[in-house]
């Protein structure tokens, strides 16, 4: 029987991964954690709910989540040479909905980047939509609600 707190803890396994992988500039493979038709956005307002539809730092379907590793790889943006070094911490995990083929859960995402002998941070409520696909879970949403995106975003060279 799958217990409420087992699909939490699976969610979070799949969570703290793509967290790792960004961390360590390991962009091929936080591709794979994601489902062909999944959506990774980061909204200017973050009481938007109309990704389509609006303004976004980011909203990246799986041609723009390629092409952005792609730069990321490359070094052909000046945003990400050097690339900059993060570190996240990723807490506060709360199952929001769980069916048998979707789980979405929302929590905390505090991000260190360090470029260029300078620090900043960045501060957010994330929910991931995951989806099953076989024996495992994929990405089908992320949504990074920072803060203060307001007046946070520089020019940034890597993956919330």
């Amino acid at each position: 029987m799958t217990t409420p707190e087992s699909v939490l803890f699976k969610a979070i396994s799949l969570i703290n991964l793509e967290g790792d992988l960004l961390d360590q500039g390991e962009f091929n493979a936080w591709l794979e954690l994601w489902q062909r038709d999944g959506l990774y956005v980061v909204p200017i307002d973050p009481q938007e709910t109309d990704f389509k539809n609006t303004l976004n730092y980011a909203c990246d379907d799986h041609e723009m989540r390629a092409r952005r590793v792609k730069r990321l790889y490359s070094g052909e943006s000046i945003s990400t040479t050097p690339r900059a070094r993060t570190l996240r911490t990723l807490s506060r995990f709360r199952l929001l909905e769980s069916q048998d083929s979707l789980i979405v859960v929302r929590g905390a995402q505090s991000l260190w980047e360090h470029r260029k002998g300078h620090s900043r941070h960045y501060a957010a409520d994330i929910t991931w939509h995951l989806q099953r696909q076989g024996d495992t879970w994929l990405i089908k949403q992320k949504v990074i609600r920072l803060i203060n995106s307001d007046d946070v975003l520089h020019s940034i060279g890597y993956i919330l």
